[in-house]
Formats: structure tokens, sequence, C-alpha cells
């Protein structure tokens, strides 16, 4: 067996009986496509890398490097199979989650402010030790943050979509009633209709005073403008990752706010997610040339 693939980085281990084209998302894709029948979408490339699925007519499977894959799935013709990157970020955002709320509890903003004005204020903050956290989300992601968060002796209560008794897992019709013992809520959630607004003006108001939302998911999950007004009121704070809309417009009034932290959108995107997605990319070719179904497929149904 012979195949053609297109791959994003050229240190990609190919095994034998792979001729490869490479594409890393910037600029035009090489010539001659057609016979492509494998492609490893480049990494946090923006829309064009998606946009040439349907430019492949020979094309059998569709490998992300992302977790969530909402938007590739409209993308894809009849009898493309998607698999996505599951694993590959679980701990560069469970890393960068725990940097958010460090960063937030110990008021990380305010001693770096002084540094720069050379001030010498000391004052206790908050701490992470103790706290009452609210993890949304319980995938391989939630779970990598959930062994951090315990690691620095946080109190978890999981939440998923569907409850799990065995492993002592909420549905996620109980955040109302869970979300007035919540001292941090952590969102780990996909874009879909079911996520999004799923924390808006009355979940935001259920949580107690000074409480912090992370979020490091969607940015659709959470009303901004509810948000906003609660954190402009003083009465929660926000570490985000991610925002709605994004890239968060530079006029816009939640950069500015006192008790929000911001980043744009690079909690995956680690050292260690390189190696690890070649190593998948590597991975997954060879179980193609084997005839084997890919990891992480995507149910399409």
């Amino acid at each position: 067996m012979s195949a053609r693939v297109l791959l994003p980085w050229t240190d990609i281990e190919v095994p034998e009986g792979i001729e490869a084209a490479y594409y890393d998302g910037l600029g035009a894709p090489p010539p001659a496509l057609d016979d492509v029948e494998f492609y490893v979408l480049p990494y946090d490339r923006g829309p064009e890398p998606p946009r040439l699925i349907k430019d492949l007519p020979s094309l059998r499977v569709v490998q992300a490097l992302s977790a969530g894959v909402e938007a590739l799935v409209p993308l894809l013709p009849a009898g493309v199979r998607l698999a996505n990157g599951r694993g590959l970020h679980d701990l560069s955002v469970a890393e960068h989650t725990l940097a958010l709320i460090h960063a937030s509890q110990r008021d990380l903003p305010r001693w770096l402010a002084q540094q720069e004005r050379r001030e010498w204020v000391r004052e206790h903050t908050r701490s992470l030790a103790d706290s009452r956290v609210l993890l949304v989300g319980y995938g391989s992601i939630g779970q990598a943050i959930e062994r951090q968060l315990l690691a620095a002796e946080a109190v978890v209560t999981r939440v998923a979509s569907r409850p799990r008794l065995d492993a002592d897992v909420h549905g996620v019709a109980e955040l109302p009633s869970l979300l007035a013992e919540a001292d941090i809520v952590v969102l780990v959630l996909p874009d879909t209709p079911a996520t999004r607004g799923l924390l808006g003006a009355p979940e935001l108001a259920a949580l107690p005073g000074d409480a912090l939302v992370v979020n490091v998911g969607r940015g659709t999950a959470i009303d901004t403008e509810a948000l906003l007004a609660e954190t402009r009121a003083g009465r929660l704070r926000a570490a985000l990752d991610v925002v709605d809309p994004e890239p968060l417009p530079a006029d816009h009034p939640l950069w500015t706010v006192p008790g929000v932290v911001l980043t744009p959108h690079i909690a995956g995107g680690s050292a260690s997610f390189y190696p690890r997605a070649k190593k998948l990319a590597g991975d997954q070719l060879r179980r193609y040339m084997r005839g084997e179904e890919p990891l992480n497929l995507v149910p399409l149904d």
C-alpha cells in the first residue's frame, strides 16, 4: 500500500510507503494535491487550512490537532473521517488554568504593577488551597486540571454533561444548585448549542461575592455582557483565556476592568504540545498504512 499525505511539519516520522507534501498553513498550499488521502491540519493557523479540505478530492482522513473540532465538521465531504487531538493539550491547558487561578488568587497583576512603580506595599491575598472549585467539563483536559487542583489542595466538584455516579460527577442540570457554594468556577467546554451561554446573568448572580470565573474552553460558554456587568461592579472576578467575541476588540471594556485577567487563547500552545502532536501524527499515519482505525475518531452521525 502507498499513500500521499499532507503534513504541517517536515519532522514528523513518516512510515514507509508514504509520500508526504507539507503545508504549515502560511502562504499558499503546495500544488497538485488531488491524490492526498490523509491531511494533518496545521495547528492554530486560522481558517485557511480547513478551507483546503474541499480541494482534496481523494481525501479519506482529516487529523485535527485541536481537541475541539466543531467548526470542522460542516467542512467534511461525505465519507471523510475526522480525528481530533484529544490528549495533546491536556497538560498545556492544565498548566495555564492553574497559572490564571494563581495570578488571580495571589493578585499578581497588582504586584507586577507595583514592580513597575518600584513600590513595596504588602498585603495578604486569597489562596487556591482549600478553595471550593467547580470544574465544569470533565473530559481529559478537565481531568488534567483536576490533578493539579488537587495537588494544590483545592476542593473540587466535578460537572459534566451527564452525571456519572461511579465517578462522583454531577450533571450540568445541577449547575444552578452548585454555583452558590463555589469560590472558583472553571469552564472547559466546547462550543455547542448546549454550552452557549451556560453562564448567563442568572448563573453569574448565583455565585457568591468575590468568586472567580475561569474560562479555558470556548468563550461562548459565558454571556460576556453579563460577566462584564458583574466584574465592573466588583462582585465577581474573571480569568479568561477565551472570550466572546474573539479576538476581543481593542476598545472592549473588559480589557480594563479591575479583577479581570485576560490571555489571548494560548492555553493549549505550550512547548509540550508540539512533540506530542508530531508523535500522534506519526502514530496515526502508521495505523492508516496498516489499515487500522485512527485514534480519536469523532462521531459524525
